[in-house]
């Protein structure tokens, strides 16, 4: 699994970094940066911070799954 961010969504309301600031980090007039694409061991709060984002900007990818 790794995060996705589409940064043409993205408008800084930074929930993510409220639910996984460990993988995200929003600036004060700015859009989201993740910190760490796997999420590895916070990968529900990975999964919260995508649920909750109220742009849908972010998403996570299953590098596992055949195309």
């Amino acid at each position: 699994m790794r995060l996705v961010v589409d940064l043409d969504l993205c408008q800084g309301h930074a929930v993510c970094q409220d639910e996984a600031p460990e993988l995200f980090e929003v600036p004060k007039q700015g859009q989201v940066r993740i910190l760490r694409a796997d999420p590895g061991a916070d990968l529900e709060a990975a999964r919260l911070a995508v649920r909750y984002c109220p742009t849908q900007a972010l998403s996570l990818v299953d590098d596992d799954k055949e195309s």
